[in-house]
């Protein structure tokens, strides 16, 4: 008997919006939540990858600039109007999207080599965009009594060897943001967790890498982008209706 998710007809179709949906985690996702019969509403500063195999994906992918805030304003109208043939309702809002700026050949980027136009940059993208999208979508969220799921990292709990000073500190930040949401926005009905993962196995891996598999993470492996997909879904339907203002670790036992 297969694994894969089946499609369900109970109620109405429920709707995801999901940012940085291009590749690695984001990409399994869409597969994850498109399998079980959602549709997906994709947001990336690419235009949408051909050989992504999802039902519909370029009718419903934006190409944004999240690292733009006026950018990312002005596309909430035009969310919501993709939103309204569901009866203006968000079941799930995933803020996936973020970066890592790199120095010369890769290098990580601490806190006084990185130029103040790149803190502001990863904190608008990593920080600033999931709040701005969240508020400016919290009535369809409500009307769904939906979720929202802040992608953090193992990196905003430690010094990593490869992730840069601004990208560590963003998703600290993001921690602590979605405590707070999760105590603003559940009177509302809309539930905010976050999923922090480790060493996953995506194109975006550093040289390296394999010696912290082999001496920090009990379980000896990478995390597969799947298994990262999986948590986000349990974290946007009823499996988790009473999880509020958790972050929930993906590492393998990294963390502990």
């Amino acid at each position: 008997m297969s694994d894969r998710p089946r499609p369900t007809n109970r109620g109405p179709r429920r709707t995801l919006l999901l940012t940085g949906a291009s590749r690695g985690i984001g990409h399994a996702t869409v597969k994850r939540f498109s399998a079980a019969g959602w549709r997906v509403i994709t947001v990336s500063r690419h235009p949408f990858p051909e050989q992504c195999p999802w039902e519909m994906g370029p009718e419903d992918h934006l190409q944004l600039d999240l690292g733009d805030p006026a950018q990312t304003a002005a596309a909430i109208p035009e969310i919501k109007a993709r939103l309204a043939p569901e009866g203006g309702r968000l079941d799930a809002l995933v803020n996936n999207a973020g970066i890592s700026p790199k120095g010369a050949g890769g290098a990580r980027m601490g806190t006084i080599d990185t130029p103040l136009e790149d803190w502001q940059r990863v904190f608008q993208v990593n920080f600033f965009a999931p709040i701005l999208l969240a508020r400016g979508l919290v009535e369809e969220l409500q009307r769904a009594r939906g979720a929202v799921v802040n992608v953090t990292s193992i990196a905003g709990s430690r010094v990593h060897p490869f992730a840069g000073a601004a990208y560590a500190t963003s998703k600290s930040a993001l921690a602590g943001l979605t405590r707070e949401m999760a105590a603003d926005f559940a009177p509302l009905g809309i539930r905010v967790n976050a999923i922090s993962p480790g060493e996953i196995d995506t194109s975006i891996l550093s040289p390296g890498t394999e010696k912290i598999v082999e001496e920090q993470i009990p379980m000896r492996r990478l995390g597969k982008p799947a298994e990262v997909a999986q948590a986000i879904y349990f974290l946007c339907t009823e499996a988790s209706s009473y999880v509020n203002g958790a972050e929930l670790h993906i590492n393998g036992g990294q963390h502990v």
